[in-house]
């Protein structure tokens, strides 16, 4: 399709061997009510397989999209691969969004709707698991879900005029090529910079549920070392930890029961009370997530080595996160 002469918005996603994932995330943006010669996709490959290019290459001969590739080799990781996407982007706003997500029909017309309302703002849309795989969400699945504005503006569903976008620099491509906090870095420095935000819950993504297993589950825990230099960047973040240091609640839950058990004897009744509640806490957390007490012992070593991961990144940029 010729693209149009100057795009309203420009639709970014980067992808990595997730073919299967990848159309469908192109199929919903054809299925957008924005018209189609009102926005354009850039999709940038990094360093995928031959079936990923494949796909893009037929994508682009259907000719039912204004799509463009940017294709890595070697990859660039996550930051790296967005920053040539907007690059490449001709329109004045740039919508984020993955190879793991389904924008519902409405997406583009809506951001754009919130954009025009506020057009200096960061507006974040709605995300939920997507309907048809919300029977794979269990204790070691992943997924995303955001009812309300920030604190991690995830690019999943977010929308950045594209003059901010140059007066920041994009994103830090520092963080690697795990993703690991680099979307939420540069939202912070937008904000930092005076930057409104602004919520859009009509701006509706559904996001895949992945299936990780016990041992990839742990795999992924691992990757949030790099994710602590946003605390140590943007001190505002911290209201996103728990009492502004631990990285979630079972962190606080595990070094509290750890301290526990170096209590002396005399004071053994509440050593017993601290890790019972621990212990609850933990079951209910297991309920929750679809598995049962069998699964405690599981949760208890993602959470050790999560805060392990944690710790190492505390200690790489100098502040307290545990």
């Amino acid at each position: 399709m010729t693209p149009a002469a100057e795009p309203r918005v420009s639709v970014v996603a980067a992808t990595r061997d997730r073919p299967g994932r990848l159309a469908a995330l192109l199929e919903a943006l054809r299925a957008q009510t924005l018209g189609v010669p009102e926005f354009e996709v850039v999709v940038v490959d990094d360093g995928s397989e031959a079936e990923t290019r494949g796909l893009l290459d037929d994508a682009q001969k259907r000719d039912d999209l204004a799509l463009r590739v940017v294709r890595h080799d070697p990859p660039r990781g996550p930051g790296g691969a967005r920053n040539a996407g907007w690059r490449a982007a001709r329109g004045a706003l740039v919508a984020f969004t993955d190879d793991d997500c389904r924008p519902a029909p409405a997406w583009l017309a809506a951001g754009l709707a919130a954009h025009e309302r506020v057009p200096e703002a960061v507006v974040q849309g709605r995300t939920e698991p997507d309907p048809g795989e919300r029977d794979r969400l269990g204790p070691f699945s992943r997924t995303v879900h955001v009812e309300r504005l920030g604190p991690q503006y995830e690019t999943c569903n977010i929308f950045y005029p594209r003059e901010l976008l140059e007066r920041l620099g994009g994103f830090d491509e520092d963080f690697g090529l795990r993703p690991g906090g680099e979307d939420t870095d540069l939202a912070w420095r937008a904000i930092e910079l005076g930057r409104p935000t602004a919520f859009c819950e009509e701006a509706l993504v559904f996001h895949a549920v992945l299936e990780l297993g016990a041992l990839g589950a742990l795999r992924d825990a691992t990757r949030w070392s790099e994710t602590v230099r946003v605390f140590a960047r943007h001190p505002g973040a911290r209201t996103m930890l728990d009492h502004r240091v631990f990285w979630n609640v079972w962190h606080y839950l595990l070094v509290r029961s750890l301290l526990a058990l170096l209590l002396p004897r005399r004071l053994r009744a509440l050593r017993w009370a601290i890790l019972a509640r621990h212990a609850l806490a933990l079951n209910d957390r297991a309920r929750t997530l679809g598995g049962g007490p069998r699964q405690l012992p599981l949760l208890i070593v993602y959470d050790v080595v999560e805060t392990v991961a944690v710790a190492r990144g505390a200690a790489r940029h100098r502040t307290l996160v545990v």
